[in-house]
């Protein structure tokens, strides 16, 4: 009866670890404005191109800056609460929102939008999901110890990607 309990316990102890470890080591970084991505694909007929822009030299541009969204944005198009708060407190004073990065990395780890985009027509939807058709931003997931962001970019889906794909590229190909 004794080592039933024990075990009883263990496999408590361990489930509570399991389920609980993820919340206690990610922390919600929610982001500073209230983002329709399905607005802007749907009803401007936004690609993510447009806005997520890959520089000449290849490298990811990320988030647009400010003067991007400006450029339409000088007065509201629409009538929600969210993008005259966005008018007011960015667009107009000029000031930059502080976006959370959804895949920040480590130093060692690079990673080519580039090769994905358009050397092997990765779409974006592949690794992001369809983030095109989503009313709201999902808060970023942030490592408390490491600062690094894990919501969509983590390397097991990176290593199923290239299985499914049959590339048998090394380790060094992406951790430098």
């Amino acid at each position: 009866m004794k080592h039933l309990a024990f075990a009883a316990g263990v496999l408590a102890a361990l489930g509570a670890g399991w389920a609980g470890f993820p919340r206690a080591i990610y922390r919600a970084a929610p982001q500073p404005v209230e983002f329709s991505h399905k607005v802007h694909t749907e009803k401007a007929g936004t690609k993510c191109e447009d806005c997520h822009a890959l520089r000449e030299d290849g490298t990811f541009a990320g988030v647009p800056p400010l003067e991007k969204c400006a450029g339409c944005h000088a007065a509201p198009m629409g009538v929600t609460a969210a993008e005259k708060a966005f008018i007011e407190q960015y667009v107009t004073p000029g000031r930059e929102p502080r976006w959370a990065v959804y895949a920040e990395q480590p130093e060692n780890v690079y990673f080519s939008h580039a090769a994905h985009i358009r050397g092997s027509k990765v779409k974006c939807e592949e690794c992001h999901g369809n983030l095109g058709a989503s009313d709201t931003l999902p808060a970023a997931r942030v490592d408390r110890i490491s600062g690094y962001s894990a919501a969509t970019m983590r390397m097991d889906a990176c290593i199923q990607c290239h299985s499914r794909n049959r590339l048998t590229d090394s380790c060094l190909e992406c951790h430098k």
